[in-house]
């Protein structure tokens, strides 16, 4: 498990989450959601990663889901562990996702594939 820790890995089955579901409008361009829990050390270093990504990057919003209260989303999304990041593109798709602190180039990597996929 170490070794994918982190790691973002492409989905063949996209969901799409809509602003709803997220309690935030999505971003122009990519949307970054890490659901987390209370207890979460490297759920505290990925959102401080996330929001300065966010900061840097045009378009780009980071949203953090906690994810004890909002189980009926983690279930749907199969989220196992604390903390996952999805990377979502302008349209909501999920374009990617992590579980455990990713790196900020894996990351930006992320992002930029799906901002150049979706234009």
């Amino acid at each position: 498990m170490r070794w994918k820790n982190g790691r973002f890995a492409e989905l063949d089955d996209r969901e799409r989450l809509t602003s709803e579901q997220i309690g935030v409008p999505l971003g122009e361009r990519a949307t970054m959601v890490q659901f987390s829990s209370a207890f979460c050390s490297p759920c505290r270093a990925t959102r401080v990663l996330l929001a300065d990504i966010a900061g840097k990057v045009e378009g780009v919003v980071a949203v953090e889901i906690d994810a004890e209260d909002r189980l009926a989303l983690v279930r749907e999304l199969d989220i196992m562990r604390t903390p996952t990041v999805l990377i979502l593109d302008a349209e909501g798709v999920v374009t990617t996702r992590a579980s455990g602190l990713p790196r900020r180039d894996q990351v930006l990597s992320a992002l930029n594939a799906a901002i150049v996929g979706h234009e």
